[in-house]
């Protein structure tokens, strides 16, 4: 890159973000050349390609797909129409809700909702930047944002006749339940509109506030309610649970129209503050330019060296898609809307997330952001204390300011575990972490009273009141017995590390009882986990291959996925089954057994298969490190090499399955790098297979170094390792060595032992 076009990337992150200062190393590469966003946008992955910054409220991308599950982001690869530009969106995931505030620009069509098409060839989407060409209207789109204001850039092929669709009847997954339950419109002036829009969907409560500014003024407005269209001024204010759709035509002009969208969970007042603050001018290219090097500078927390042009690309990419969630979700006077629905103000420094995928991004994303932006981490744990303050319970899967109770157990205390091992607390109260993760681990009547008639209600289920009157989950009481009950057990393992460092010896003791229970579910004869049914007996018949999706004993699987997960315990675990070489076996079947699974409506998650390993969902991610507590590392190296090159490729389809919030790309991040955590709350990082030559981490220390040597496709194994010089004795090394900065050195070779 050019000096100049170096120093311009680096004006512009000062101007869009208070000149955040680099580390003291070298250059700054331009990595964003080596994201492509339409990866994960194909088969399930569920990602989407608009513009967006690091942790941003505002993601504007195009809506392709409306109904059903590859609806989540409101995008699939496979589609070639578009139903709008909206302005929020969920990375990966496998439900869907957001989709808010729709624009959509045409030309010459006399119809309540337009609908555009184009071709996949007119499409470019890089960090912070997307466009498309919308064909049967002569339109092209650019897309470009700050972190609160999507920024719209229309350019028409007929001057005569340009046109807007504002759709405030717009929303993802209708078909699942989604629905517009307010809207609140006001025709501020000639160029200017606001109001509340309000939906309910997976998120019982969802209002966003929105301030539109179009750099011309409106010459008509066309004003549909319900379908039908009206006569009213101009001025016009509304409020109403109703579908309402606004067409507004601008003059002739061979200039392109600009639009600037803010968005706000509190008011229209702070949508206009967010706009006021982080765009008040109509200078396109250079926002777009700001959002390049802000992207830029947090690729740069890690650099690599490979010769092979795939890794990179899956490799920054995925780093890309370990950026965008959880998002900061308040305004910048630091208002903001807590899981009490009660408008709060942020105390200085701290910053409201919402959007936290926890079952999935517990096991990996949150893991790799104590490495490279630990300050993140350690907001985004102070957020969900806060959460607790505020709502009498952790937060499972929050999403804007709802809670929502998708998944097993409570993990938002293994992020919390893993902050206090890492001395990332952020100086706060760990007596209130402590009795945060012991009042969030039990059933509340309390909360289930509260809750009773909206989704929220899920995150109050019976498992929890079973675990405490049983010891265990009782598989004919209630279904996914077996995974909440190793899951929870891994939990209460985290409460009772959060309770040592918090000085409470007596919650921790009984926290450690609690996870040993995972032991309940062990069938010593199969080493399966298996569902106990409440007279204490092993439920009969056992089938290890069957999965009823949310109505077996499993979530998103069966029993050779979940036998695995004690990661707390491996130790005692590995005795329970007969010893290392009994979990060596075990393994071994797992990724060469038939790849068959049983069952008519077996969970669609199940994907990525080895064997009965499914890479495409969360629950097998840490599998093939087992192998480093085996005396055959080797076979876990190999399986990682296979997974990393067969089921991560530079193609839409190139994530096996939901992206998840970060998670499938933060799993591949550390691998590349040749190391994983397979227990957040224990400080310590197990050797993989790394396939990249060389990492430089970012780190609190400074810099750490992974050198890869005689790395090749077929040079898959590890012959050693050294750090800081010193061989490694075991395949470990310890989160304190990584952060004060160091060398890792791994050399590899085509033999195995």
């Amino acid at each position: 890159m050019k000096k100049h076009q170096l120093l311009l990337s680096a004006a512009l992150v000062c101007m869009a973000s208070s000149c955040v200062q680099q580390p003291a190393t070298e250059t700054a590469v331009d990595q964003t050349q080596y994201v492509d966003p339409f990866i994960g946008s194909g088969f399930h992955g569920h990602t989407f390609p608009g513009a967006t910054r690091p942790y941003a409220m505002v993601q504007v991308s195009p809506d392709t797909h409306i109904l059903g599950w590859d609806a989540s982001s409101g995008y699939h690869a496979d589609d070639r129409q578009i139903y709008g530009f909206s302005h929020t969106h969920l990375s990966g995931t496998g439900i869907g809700d957001m989709g808010d505030i729709a624009l959509l620009p045409y030309s010459g069509e006399d119809s309540i909702k337009p609908v555009a098409t184009f071709q996949k060839e007119t499409e470019q989407a890089t960090p912070g930047y997307y466009a498309v060409r919308l064909d049967n209207f002569g339109v092209q789109v650019e897309l470009t944002s700050t972190e609160r204001v999507g920024f719209h850039k229309y350019t028409y092929d007929n001057p005569k006749e340009r046109r807007v669709l504002f759709d405030l009847g717009h929303v993802l997954q209708p078909d699942w339940g989604h629905r517009v339950t307010g809207n609140e419109y006001w025709f501020v002036n000639d160029s200017t509109v606001e109001g509340t829009f309000q939906t309910r969907g997976w998120a019982h409560y969802h209002n966003i506030s929105y301030h539109i500014v179009f750099s011309e003024k409106i010459e008509k407005v066309y004003q549909y309610i319900d379908g039908q269209q009206r006569a009213d001024s101009l001025f016009l204010k509304l409020n109403t649970d109703k579908d309402l759709k606004f067409h507004y035509k601008f003059k002739e002009s061979q200039a392109p129209l600009f639009v600037k969208v803010a968005i706000s969970p509190v008011s229209p007042e702070g949508a206009a503050k967010n706009m006021a603050k982080e765009l008040p001018g109509w200078d396109f290219d250079a926002t777009r330019q700001a959002s390049a090097a802000i992207w830029n500078q947090e690729l740069n927390k890690i650099r690599i060296e490979t010769t092979d042009p795939t890794i990179r690309k899956n490799f920054y990419t995925a780093l890309y898609h370990a950026s965008l969630a959880p998002y900061v979700y308040q305004d910048v006077d630091g208002q903001y809307v807590g899981l009490d629905k009660q408008v709060h103000m942020a105390a200085p420094g701290y910053k409201n997330y919402t959007a936290f995928s926890l079952w999935d991004t517990f096991r990996a994303l949150h893991p790799l952001l104590t490495i490279i932006r630990p300050e993140r981490a350690t907001e985004m744990g102070l957020s969900l204390v806060q959460a607790y303050r505020e709502g009498t319970i952790l937060p499972k899967w929050p999403i804007v300011s709802s809670y929502t109770g998708c998944m097993p157990a409570y993990h938002s205390v293994s992020v919390l575990a893993d902050l206090v091992c890492k001395d990332l607390t952020g100086g706060d109260d760990l007596k209130v972490w402590a009795e945060a993760g012991a009042r969030s681990s039990v059933y509340r009547e309390d909360l289930a009273e509260k809750f009773k008639g909206t989704r929220e209600l899920d995150l109050i289920t019976k498992h929890l009141l079973y675990k405490d009157q049983y010891g265990f989950v009782p598989a004919d009481l209630i279904p996914e017995s077996v995974s909440w009950g190793v899951e929870m057990a891994y939990d209460d393992w985290c409460v009772a590390q959060i309770a040592l460092k918090a000085g409470n010896q007596a919650l921790a003791d009984e926290y450690l009882k609690k996870a040993d229970y995972y032991k309940r579910y062990l069938d010593p004869e199969t080493k399966f986990m298996r569902p106990v049914m409440s007279d204490g007996s092993f439920r009969t018949p056992f089938n290890p291959r069957y999965s009823s999706h949310m109505k077996s004993d499993y979530t998103e699987g069966n029993a050779f996925q979940w036998s695995f997960f004690v990661p707390h315990d491996m130790d005692n675990y590995i005795q329970e089954i007969g010893g290392k070489k009994e979990l060596e076996t075990r393994l071994d079947t797992l990724f060469t057994t038939s790849s068959r699974v049983d069952g008519a409506e077996a969970s669609g998650d199940i994907t990525g298969l080895i064997g009965q390993y499914a890479h495409g969902n969360e629950p097998s991610h840490h599998m093939a490190y087992l192998y480093n507590w085996t005396d055959s590392p080797w076979k876990g190296q190999e399986r990682l090499d296979f997974i990393m090159r067969n089921f991560y490729t530079n193609a839409p389809d190139g994530i096996i399955g939901n992206e998840d919030c970060g998670q499938m790309s933060a799993w591949y991040v550390m691998s590349a790098m040749g190391f994983y955590q397979v227990c957040p709350g224990i400080p310590l990082y197990t050797i993989g297979r790394p396939i990249v030559d060389k990492a430089s981490i970012q780190v609190a220390g400074g810099q750490f170094d992974i050198i890869v040597k005689n790395n090749s496709p077929e040079n898959k194994y590890v012959k050693s390792a050294k750090l800081n010089g010193q061989e490694l004795p075991t395949p470990f090394f310890s989160h304190a060595d990584l952060a004060k900065g160091g060398t890792l050195e791994i050399e590899m070779t085509n033999v195995h032992p």
